[in-house]
């Protein structure tokens, strides 16, 4: 069953997330402020995260990086800024996905869906071990993982997935609209301020020289392509 953790100091909210979420079966742990949420992260290891940036105690965007120091799950930012600076700041901090206030509990629930969705491992067996290795970097598509030096480099679910996107399609220049559609879901194609901030991120990780890259090729107004 899959776990979330809300992080919510709005009760209504967070009652109108619990009710809703445990109608469809999640198993569901609620927290009122950062600190808490950090340790229940740490003791029940949830599945994916609903953050509200708007705590009392700290800066939503810390506890993403918070987080971000030690496990991957996916985190959706659920907040009332709607400026594209602050989205872009959660985003390049480590969040998954982002949905301003007030919001649609069908749409947010479609978008936790896709992050579990996103974050889950390779149904076992039946998948041909694909490792593609440039000269400074491996990919491993079946474990995905990747690294570099022998060493793993530590992904967000969101940047594997469009990691993946990239590779599977080496040498083929991918749609900023595709990228966006097969790694976000159907119903992006025009966020591409996502793209960028995620190719950044990218190409901190694993490219040797990011300013200056040579596998993560971007193709202005048009999309990305991966180059082994």
């Amino acid at each position: 069953m899959t776990r979330v953790l809300v992080v919510e100091d709005e009760p209504q909210i967070v009652r109108a997330l619990v009710i809703n979420l445990k109608a469809r079966r999640y198993e569901v742990d609620a927290a009122g402020d950062a600190a808490t949420a950090l340790e229940l992260a740490a003791a029940r290891h949830p599945d994916v995260v609903v953050l509200d940036l708007g705590l009392p105690d700290m800066d939503g965007v810390e506890v993403i990086r918070g987080l971000r120091g030690w496990t991957r799950v996916p985190i959706i930012v659920l907040s009332a800024r709607h400026s594209s600076d602050e989205k872009v700041e959660a985003l390049d901090a480590g969040a998954d996905d982002y949905v301003t206030k007030p919001f649609g509990m069908d749409e947010l629930l479609a978008r936790l869906r896709a992050a579990v969705r996103r974050a889950e491992p390779v149904a076992g067996g039946g998948e041909e071990e694909v490792v593609v290795e440039t000269d400074g970097f491996l990919v491993d598509l079946a474990a995905k993982k990747a690294s570099r030096a022998g060493r793993d480099v530590r992904l967000t679910p969101t940047e594997w997935h469009l990691l993946e996107v990239l590779v599977r399609n080496t040498g083929k220049l991918v749609s900023q609209k595709q990228l966006l559609q097969e790694v976000w879901g159907p119903s992006y194609g025009t966020e591409t301020n996502y793209l960028r901030v995620y190719m950044a991120q990218l190409r901190r990780k694993l490219e040797a020289d990011p300013s200056h890259p040579r596998h993560f090729i971007t193709e202005p107004g048009m999309g990305y392509r991966f180059e082994k």
